[in-house]
């Protein structure tokens, strides 16, 4: 048997499977279980977060033979094939690829009759958006008044695109980007299942990158244990997605708050020589800030790398208000990158003004016993601003006191 990816094998089957999205679920929930049904649901959100998959769930809760349930038995023949997408009631049409007008009228040609095997024959348009203006004006009045056997399901990634004509004529459910940490957990659930060994440090990484998409977050951790032969490895999912050693980033910070440019500069050095891409140095460094930022604030949301030595010596040494400027400064020399000479002298530059805007008050750091360099300061000629060039202006004429006023005799 060939191998199935994580992200269909582990696609969810019943709505309690389904990643978070409780916001979405508990409506249905309730609208099966007492009967309450729309003829049509419009689910929006990004990629990856369950659009396709709760309509496919709604389509056999509404067509199980067991009756219109909220939790289908996933073992009768209708729930079967639209698990395998042969039940012939459920039409799955890709907007993207049927979008003349032609095409909608000859689909909607067939709503009038009654479901072959189901209950209910399911109209199932996913990124409906990409739909011509013609064929969501042929689709309206269908849409607005279909017969009791046809239930519609839109999905979208762009609801904006939606005329409001569509949009209003449909219960519309939103969904969420998941967060990092129901990411980290449901892929430490497939790992173990999978039986495939894992380090818990490299999880939340392959989360971050998913960038709220479970699919994505399934697809990458593939891609990981291929990288890793078999595991989930944290060395190589930093290498495959390019990202930093937490240990780097926060001594690349060390060395900052420390004053100590030949340190920061030697670990950008050391840092460059992982990266593909140098602009990530800011990247994470950035992220790294947030952290701090936040954990200072609110320690109960320290995570588990958030506990280590390192981290908590910035926590407690860096005073708030200076992460706050440091943050400030990265972000600004993020967003001038595309200005710079390249990326090299942008982050280069943006190293210099960390250690330039350095806060002489409020910082009782030292260098710790790892750094050989002693904190080093501009020379004085470089800290005086060198005098402009061009031609000299005209001394001013210094002007002289006149007499002043004395007092009239009596």
């Amino acid at each position: 048997m060939s191998y199935q990816v994580l992200a269909r094998k582990w696609r969810p089957a019943q709505f309690n499977q389904v990643v978070g999205q409780t916001h979405v679920l508990e409506p249905l929930r309730h609208a099966l279980e007492n009967d309450r049904l729309h003829h049509a649901y419009l689910f929006t959100g990004t990629r990856g977060v369950g659009k396709t998959t709760i309509a496919r769930i709604l389509a056999k809760a509404l067509n199980c033979q067991q009756g219109v349930t909220s939790t289908p038995c996933g073992e009768c023949e209708s729930c079967l094939q639209i698990d395998q997408g042969r039940f012939v009631d459920l039409l799955e049409i890709d907007a993207a690829s049927r979008t003349k007008v032609e095409d909608t009228r000859e689909l909607l040609d067939n709503v009038q009759y009654r479901p072959t095997q189901g209950r209910f024959k399911v109209y199932l348009i996913d990124e409906v958006h990409m739909l011509s203006r013609h064929s969501f004006n042929a689709l309206l009045k269908t849409l607005e008044e279909p017969p009791e056997h046809v239930k519609f399901l839109l999905a979208t990634t762009d609801p904006q695109k939606l005329p409001i004509t569509v949009v209003s004529r449909c219960l519309q459910f939103n969904l969420r980007a998941l967060t990092s940490d129901l990411i980290s957990g449901q892929l430490e659930h497939v790992l173990s299942a999978e039986t495939v060994p894992y380090d818990s440090q490299a999880l939340p990484l392959l989360a971050r990158a998913a960038r709220g998409s479970m699919r994505d977050a399934l697809s990458l951790t593939d891609q990981a244990i291929a990288q890793g032969r078999g595991q989930v490895q944290l060395e190589s999912v930093q290498q495959m997605l390019g990202n930093l050693p937490v240990a780097d980033v926060q001594k690349l910070l060390q060395h900052i708050v420390a004053n100590d440019a030949n340190g920061a500069f030697e670990q950008l050095e050391k840092m460059t020589a992982l990266l593909p891409d140098i602009s990530v140095v800011l990247t994470e460094l950035q992220a790294l800030l947030h952290r701090l930022a936040l954990v200072q604030q609110l320690p109960e949301l320290a995570n588990h790398e958030e506990q280590s030595a390192g981290f908590n010596t910035l926590v407690q040494q860096v005073p708030a208000e200076v992460v706050q400027l440091y943050y400030q400064i990265v972000l600004e020399g993020r967003k001038e990158l595309p200005y710079s000479v390249d990326d090299r002298s942008g982050v280069e530059m943006t190293l210099l003004r960390l250690l330039a805007f350095r806060p002489t008050e409020g910082l009782n750091v030292e260098p710790s016993a790892d750094f050989a360099a002693e904190p080093t300061s501009l020379p004085e000629s470089v800290t005086t601003p060198a005098p402009a060039m061009g031609p000299a202006a005209d001394p001013e004429p210094k002007l002289e006191p006149g007499p002043q006023p004395q007092p009239e005799p009596e």
